[in-house]
């Protein structure tokens, strides 16, 4: 979706008395217009503190489906019954990056390369100044998680091929626990080690393997993303408060992603009272966004963050955990 097309979308959006209950009412100079692309909604630019940090969408795919250099290879991918309709390469990353005025971002591995991080890897080392990156390595339809070799599988990655770090998906394995088995101490250890950064992708139900690892290891820095796919049709129980209590580890972060658990078109207001709660919880220090539709959504029309926020929110906490990591 285009900046330009989510906005005309947005702009003929009623903002005020169309809040979820228990958020906070907006009122009409909050309402977003197309001619306000790059400045706050007074019309002025937003103060110089958010100008000056950096603008950083915390999670992107990439891809190219003909180019020899990178093949998709159905037998390693984690996807595959799933292929792309066209190319979504760095080259038009970055050209989209330009459009909304985004200056650096994440690159999660895409699924349909499996194990194979060579277009990951080449963009980020074409690209440093724009691109961090994190891999696929165990798991689901990947290496084995207790394969003795994962911890200098991960240093490779890490040390010499310039990524972050991994994600880790046990979504894909509802009926299997293998995150925090003993089998997969050793390269949460190594991650420790060498500063390696977990992008976490799971349900609910899972939030118990990531508190256990996160106690365990407290030097690895752990992405919850997608906001662990909650339901938020189910009770609280099973959703918000076991992702809500993960803030007593300081090396837990929330991703937001409001699109996946909301069940309404953007700006997703069914899920606003989600990230309320979260904000409360966790705050801006420890919260990152991740979509171009969304960064339009969490700039210009969250009522609940200040400009101070935004600093965090939009990129200087990204920036912490995938570009200065020293």
């Amino acid at each position: 979706m285009h900046r330009r097309e989510l906005l005309k979308g947005l702009s003929a959006l009623p903002v005020a008395g169309m809040l979820p209950q228990g958020s906070a009412a907006m009122d009409s100079s909050a309402l977003i217009h197309p001619e306000n692309l790059m400045t706050g909604l007074s019309g002025k630019s937003l103060n110089s503190s958010v100008q000056k940090a950096p603008i950083i969408n915390a999670s992107e795919h990439v891809w190219l489906m003909n180019d020899p250099r990178f093949p998709i290879d159905p037998e390693i991918s984690t996807c595959p019954g799933s292929k792309p309709p066209r190319d979504y390469s760095g080259e038009h990353l970055i050209e989209e990056m330009n459009t909304y005025g985004i200056d650096k971002t994440v690159i999660s591995h895409v699924c349909y390369y499996g194990r194979n991080n060579d277009y990951t890897i080449h963009c980020v080392k074409t690209w440093p100044d724009r691109f961090a990156g994190f891999g696929l390595l165990f798991g689901n339809r990947l290496f084995a998680p207790n394969d003795p070799k994962n911890p200098e599988r991960l240093e490779k990655l890490v040390k010499e091929d310039g990524l972050t770090g991994l994600r880790l998906s046990p979504i894909q394995d509802p009926q299997r626990v293998w995150m925090n088995d003993p089998g997969s101490y050793p390269w949460w250890k190594k991650a420790e080690e060498i500063g390696a950064t977990f992008n976490i992708f799971l349900a609910p139900q899972q939030i118990g393997q990531v508190a256990d690892m996160a106690e365990r290891y407290p030097g690895v820095k752990i992405v919850i993303d997608h906001l662990a796919m909650m339901d938020i049709t189910k009770p609280d129980s099973e959703g918000i408060i076991p992702l809500c209590n993960l803030v007593k580890f300081p090396n837990v972060y929330i991703r937001t992603s409001m699109h996946n658990p909301s069940k309404q078109k953007p700006p997703y207001r069914d899920v606003w009272p989600y990230l309320k709660r979260i904000y409360d919880t966790f705050g801006p220090q420890r919260m990152l966004f991740a979509n171009f539709f969304e960064y339009l959504i969490m700039k210009e029309i969250i009522p609940f963050f200040t400009e101070e926020d935004k600093v965090w929110i939009l990129g200087k906490t990204a920036e912490g955990i995938y570009f200065n990591r020293s």
